[in-house]
């Protein structure tokens, strides 16, 4: 058996019926088909309209019921020429307004009296469907949902009963050898036998009830559009149907304000493996959507973009929560008990607040009975009252493959900021199925669009990149472009072509791409390297979208950046000499890349991989105001001080950090301090303070032996000499009940850096591995930070970095 669903524009006109009638009469001798029908198109919201009015004795209710009965006697007139339907119409408007009169008398109206009401919307256009579909000479048996899908008493939003439903499906449906059932959607009954509905849009949720119950062999749902799209239609032009996609992604877009189908409807089929048909009424021959158990492996990793309107976000702070158990649990308890769905959650590790998104029609409900309950700790200080904010919008792109493909936040991020779209709060899951944002509502039709033509409209974009710096960073990053290509063909649009590479002692160049299979031997078959030859051959070939990548420590190679930004070729580096060098050379590479219109892109000079830099882009970007940054940013220092305890040679572990490739070839570098300055001084050059690196202060940790050793092995000879000053080091932290950690700070301009002691419950404190972990203070932001926080050392991580910001060129 098939199930097929019609929703209330299927069913909202005579020439729509027939359209009905027509594809179920196709169907008709290929399966055993149960057709679930919804109220005419617009008769339920203008039950509950009427319903409303005369809770409030205003009369014009009248009208309205008049309008409803009007347009169903219509119907009856056009549909069939049977007296007996006609009088059971009839006898159904009658009986709704003697409900309506009853409503205007006590003037309340219950939940149970308004599913009541709105039920008849389903009853009358079940029973006209079916008589249409008699009259037209196909034999059809109507059944009343109630007598299948049992509930409990929750009246609006009843729960079903579903080994009882189940059962009563098969003993009605399942042993029948009917050829078409015709069912109403929306209603059942509850187990005291009151009339009951599923919830708005629970036409599907019955359709999907039926189906599992049966164990059909598919749903289908008929709309007015042709399938589940990648956006909605009416905001986004460019918007398109998407024609695979998986039950757990059609469910994310569902609940995220996708109106194509009901909520509810995919879990029972998905149980069951039962694929959905989502298809159009007015164009039947269009393929539609498909949702289905499909393969995770294959599409884009973002099937669609949502949003949900009327927002409001409320927060709950105070110093009072901070390492508090069961602030939570009253805080949801409460809305609970208010019957208030919470639809985001976000909440900082400090524990120092937590925020959450509601429907705005609930916010002054949730406002008081929250104050309420934490009215004594809102007394004591220990608590803020409740801030609410309104006029918000909560955004939101889905997919299955977003967990296994890097950069998708950032994108989506970097698309809101690059349009000035403030975000107010970011939640995203562990699975990684929805990476949701709280904007302004005003700013919703704009970062819509934005993310649509961002995620789905690029055309195939060809970037020719040309590296110098091919050592073990280098090697990373071409492994990575080898095995990506085809995916950023197939995902992206993007078609990653290498030209150039060099290192220190030889280059090749090759118009028709080197091969990354076997780029080792034509690198040693290329030329002598010389970096002025090298531009002048990529300038040469003057090929669209070219980019320079600078894999080197080398001050002659960030030297020259200028002279790639000339001829408007993009400049990618990790190399943190050209961003730490004298500011005026600084902001002439700014300059020239806006002149010329060739990104400057350095993200990896902060934090390896981490999108440090472009989240403190996005923030100035969108109007916000940096007041502060406390930052760990050598993932070296970090992995040498949490593997650092009492009892263990310092020796040994820098060793260790330098060996598996987490220093610098000379680790002075980095225990100096100076890298970390190099990194801060980055930050702060973002945030707008003009700094040299003579501003930032660096606190040493090292002896003067140590910095003023000869060579790195006489380096390391003095870290076994001074062995004694590190111990008393991590045995002062450790008795302190503190932690190691090398920080870099910036405020009000001044930029310093040192190794500190980090208490128990400080955001740095179970900073692990080689981690960094950025903290943003700024006007938005004042309070709690906006933190970044991840893998900051490490080849594959540092490489993954830099190809990141070469993808991120297919922007502009």
């Amino acid at each position: 058996m098939r199930v097929l669903k019609f929703g209330g524009t299927s069913v909202g006109s005579i020439p729509n019926i027939h359209k009905v009638i027509t594809i179920v009469s196709g169907e008709l001798g290929k399966s055993r088909l149960a057709v679930v029908v919804s109220a005419l198109g617009g008769v339920t919201d203008l039950l509950e309209k009427a319903g409303e009015l005369a809770a409030q004795k205003d009369t014009s209710y009248r009208e309205i019921s008049a309008e409803i009965i009007n347009k169903h006697l219509t119907f009856t007139r056009e549909l069939t020429t049977d007296i007996t339907v006609q009088n059971r119409i009839e006898a159904l408007c009658n009986d709704l307004e003697d409900q309506l009169q009853g409503i205007y008398l006590v003037s309340e109206l219950s939940p149970k009296s308004k599913d009541k009401l709105t039920s008849f919307g389903e009853l009358a256009s079940s029973i006209l469907i079916s008589e249409a579909f008699r009259a037209t000479g196909i034999e059809v048996h109507w059944v009343d949902s109630r007598d299948l899908i049992i509930t409990d008493d929750q009246h609006g939003r009843a729960q079903v009963d579903f080994p009882l439903t189940r059962e009563n499906i098969q003993s009605q449906l399942g042993s029948d050898e009917t050829q078409l059932f015709l069912l109403p959607g929306f209603i059942s009954r509850s187990h005291s036998g009151d009339t009951t509905t599923l919830g708005r849009g629970g036409s599907d949720y019955t359709a999907a009830i039926i189906a599992a119950g049966i164990e059909a062999e598919r749903l289908e749902i008929w709309t007015d559009v042709n399938g589940m799209y990648t956006a909605n239609p009416k905001h986004v032009k460019e918007a398109r149907p998407i024609r695979s996609i998986s039950y757990h992604e059609a469910m994310e877009l569902s609940h995220f304000g996708a109106k194509v189908i009901y909520p509810p409807t995919i879990a029972p089929v998905m149980q069951k493996n039962i694929p959905i048909h989502v298809k159009s009424t007015l164009q039947p021959e269009d393929p539609g959507t498909v949702i289905s158990n499909v393969d995770g492996r294959n599409g884009s990793p973002v099937k669609g973009l949502s949003h949900i309107p009327d927002i409001a976000l409320l927060t709950l702070e105070g110093a009072g929560m901070i390492g508090v158990p069961g602030f939570s649990r009253r805080l949801f308890e409460v809305l609970s008990f208010q019957q208030i769905n919470v639809i985001f959650i976000t909440q900082a590790s400090s524990e120092h607040s937590i925020c959450i998104g509601i429907l705005e029609q609930d916010a002054e409900r949730a406002r008081k009975a929250i104050d309420a309950e934490f009215n004594n700790e809102i007394q004591l200080k220990k608590l803020k009252p409740l801030i609410v904010e309104k006029n918000l919008a909560m955004i939101a792109l889905v997919g299955d493959r977003m967990k296994s493909h890097q950069g998708i936040s950032g994108r989506m991020f970097s698309v809101l900021g690059r349009n000035n779209v403030n975000v107010r709060a970011i939640a995203q899951g562990a699975s990684e199925k929805n990476i949701s944002a709280v904007i302004d509502e005003k700013d919703v039709v704009k970062a819509l669009n934005s993310l649509h033509e961002r995620f789905f409209e690029a055309q195939r974009k060809q970037i020719n990149v040309f590296i110098t710096g091919v050592g073990n960073v280098g090697g990373q990053l071409l492994g990575q472009i080898k095995q990506q290509r085809e995916y950023l063909k197939d995902n992206l649009n993007l078609d990653i072509r290498v030209l150039g590479i060099s290192n220190s002692r030889k280059m090749c160049i090759s118009e028709d791409g080197i091969s990354l299979d076997n780029w080792e031997s034509e690198l040693d078959s290329g030329v002598k390297a010389d970096l002025d030859a090298f531009r002048e051959q990529i300038v040469a070939l003057n090929k669209r979208n070219s980019v320079f990548v600078d894999i080197t420590a080398s001050e002659q190679v960030a030297f020259a950046y200028d002279s790639f930004l000339k001829y408007s070729i993009p400049v990618v580096a990790c190399n943190k000499i050209a961003g730490a060098s004298e500011y005026s050379y600084y902001d002439t590479l700014k300059s020239l890349s806006r002149k010329y219109n060739a990104p400057f892109l350095y993200e990896t000079n902060v934090g390896a991989g981490l999108p440090v830099i472009e989240t403190l882009q996005n923030l100035i970007a969108s109007g916000d105001r940096i007041l502060k940054i406390e930052a760990v940013l050598s993932g070296s220092l970090n992995f040498v001080f949490n593997n650092f305890q009492s009892g263990r040679s310092f020796h040994d572990i820098v060793q260790q950090a330098k060996t598996e490739g987490y220093t610098e070839p000379d680790p002075r570098i980095d225990l100096s301090g100076i890298d970390v300055a190099r990194k801060i001084l980055i930050l702060a050059r973002e945030s707008g303070w003009p700094l040299d690196l003579e501003s930032v202060n660096i606190v040493p940790f090292l002896t003067e032996k140590n910095l003023n050793s000869s060579s790195v092995d006489h380096f390391f000879e003095t870290l076994t000499e001074d062995a004694g000053h590190f111990e008393d080091l991590v045995k002062n932290a450790t008795e302190n009940g503190c932690k190691l950690k090398y920080v870099a700070t910036l405020k009000d301009g001044k930029a310093t850096t040192g190794l500190q002691e980090i208490p128990l419950g400080h955001p740095f404190y179970d900073l692990e591995g080689k981690d960094n972990i950025v903290l943003y203070y700024t006007e938005r932001y004042k309070e709690q930070p906006l933190i970044v926080k991840g893998a900051g050392a490490g080849a594959d991580v540092t490489a993954s970095g830099l190809f990141a910001d070469i993808i991120k060129l297919r922007k502009f």
